[in-house]
């Protein structure tokens, strides 16, 4: 059989005439990622080593260094398990019974392949303001879906980027914001941190209208550019020239075999549960702020959760789904330890009390001011994004000097927050790290989708910053309540 690289060297050259240049283009990216492209865990290595030289070229000692590797390895323990949880919640609840019968009329909808495309994109975008794990597994079940049909052609490699830009484009700029989160709960920040920027509520962060604005203006962008740059027709590569099997495992719940599974087959321990858990949201939720109260993760991967139980209704389907979703994680839990370390290793004291970070972001803030500082931080993020692929944990590193330079130069501190959100996202079009889960719904490498969502990025990057800069034009600085 062709491999799918010749195939794609050939089409491009034979049948150009079918596509326009932006589909060219992503066929030529295609091509050399799906050479070219390393596994995500070669990402992360990569980052572990230029950092780890880079401190010592900035003065660190090779012990200080070491030490730093060692000790940062696990700070990111309990971010990272509630990161995977809000993966795994996002699966049981896109793999639940009704969701799974809303993708099979969805999958039914779009009459091309570059239009399936384009409505997979949409679909996870808006989602993904409301829960990024929920889209990214939802719209990957929904490629597979759609593939699955016999009269037409769609790109997988395309849908599954497609899939891939609510986590890639804006999710930050949503409800499960990390940093937003973060800098909207009194408790989640580090008191260095509280003191510089008081707590930001959302009403200050993603409900601005200027991040509503900016949100808009991506869908309609990369909607564009999911449809035009999906490869039509011929040229299209599909699952099964991927080798990718389709087939799903049946959710019919196995014949119950012993007297003792009765409980697991009954709703009863199901309705008990969601009764206690609404128990508490009630006493969570009363008197306080909605928003305030979902921005603690904790309480977020609760609500997922028992929504999640809710929609199986039984317990055996619940864990199906759960047993699913957790090899979905294994990026997660194993390359988020090397990016605390990472971490670590960046802000570790050199020669004259500096860190690397420090030195970074001095670099960057000084050739700022108030008017050209949410496109030159969104930069710098969106590089220092690429070898952090943490929006929380990435948050705390940068935040302390971000958010004091934020003060001193008179910018707004909740633009300064989603001025991280939109950039932070970039580098996710590029770093195979998020799409882990993803790729293991599809059945693919990241090698596959990257040279589409490459393309994403190159058409961002410029949309973004000019967004930044222009609609922080918009806003005046506020000086934070610091609480006692």
């Amino acid at each position: 059989m062709e491999s799918i690289a010749s195939r794609n060297r050939n089409s491009s050259v034979v049948e150009r005439g079918e596509e326009g240049w932006l589909a060219r283009l992503a066929i030529r990216f295609a091509s050399w990622a799906q050479r070219w492209f390393p596994d995500a865990f070669v990402f992360v290595a990569l980052a572990v080593v230029f950092v780890a030289v880079a401190a010592m070229l900035n003065g660190a000692s090779p012990q200080t260094v070491v030490k730093a590797f060692g000790d940062g390895f696990w700070s990111l323990m309990t971010f990272t398990l509630q990161q995977a949880l809000i993966a795994i919640s996002g699966y049981i609840i896109a793999d639940s019974p009704p969701a799974a019968r809303l993708i099979e009329r969805m999958a039914r909808l779009p009459r091309s392949g570059r239009s399936a495309v384009a409505f997979i994109a949409v679909l996870t975008m808006v989602i993904s303001l409301m829960n990024w794990a929920v889209s990214l597994i939802f719209s990957g079940l929904l490629a597979r879906a759609i593939a699955r049909r016999t009269d037409m052609r769609m790109d997988y490699r395309a849908a599954g980027a497609a899939a891939f830009l609510g986590l890639g484009c804006i999710w930050g700029l949503g409800m499960s914001s990390s940093a937003a989160q973060v800098q909207a709960n009194a408790a989640s920040l580090p008191k260095p941190l509280l003191a510089i920027t008081g707590v930001i509520p959302f009403t200050e962060t993603i409900f601005l209208w200027q991040s509503g604005v900016l949100a808009l203006a991506l869908i309609i962008v990369s909607t564009a550019v999911a449809f035009w740059s999906s490869p039509n027709n011929k040229n299209a590569v599909t699952a099964q020239d991927l080798g990718v099997d389709l087939t799903e495992a049946s959710q019919a719940l196995p014949t119950r075999q012993r007297p003792g599974e009765w409980l697991e087959y009954s709703p009863i321990l199901t309705i008990l549960i969601i009764v206690l858990g609404f128990g508490w949201l009630v006493q969570e939720f009363s008197g306080q702020n909605f928003f305030l109260r979902m921005s603690n993760l904790n309480t977020y991967n609760f609500v997922m959760l028992m929504i999640g139980l809710l929609l199986h209704w039984r317990p055996k389907s619940f864990l199906q789904a759960a047993a699913k979703a957790v090899p979905t994680t294994v990026g997660i839990v194993i390359q988020f330890p090397f990016y605390g370390a990472t971490a670590a290793m960046m802000t570790v004291a050199a020669t004259g009390g500096h860190s690397l970070s420090h030195v970074l972001s001095h670099a960057f803030v000084s050739v700022s001011s108030s008017h050209t500082f949410p496109a030159v931080i969104g930069a710098y993020s969106a590089i220092l994004g690429f070898f952090i692929p943490s929006g929380g944990g990435k948050w705390l590193l940068e935040a302390p000097y971000v958010m004091q330079a934020a003060n001193e130069l008179k910018v707004h501190l909740g633009w300064a927050v989603q001025v991280y959100n939109a950039a932070e996202a970039l580098p996710n079009l590029l770093n195979p790290f998020w799409m882990l889960p993803l790729l293991g719904v599809l059945g693919i490498r990241a090698r596959d989708i990257v040279g589409f969502t490459g393309l994403q990025c190159l058409v961002h990057t410029p949309i973004v910053l000019a967004l930044l800069w222009g609609l922080g034009e918009t806003l005046t600085y506020v000086a934070p309540v610091i609480p006692h």
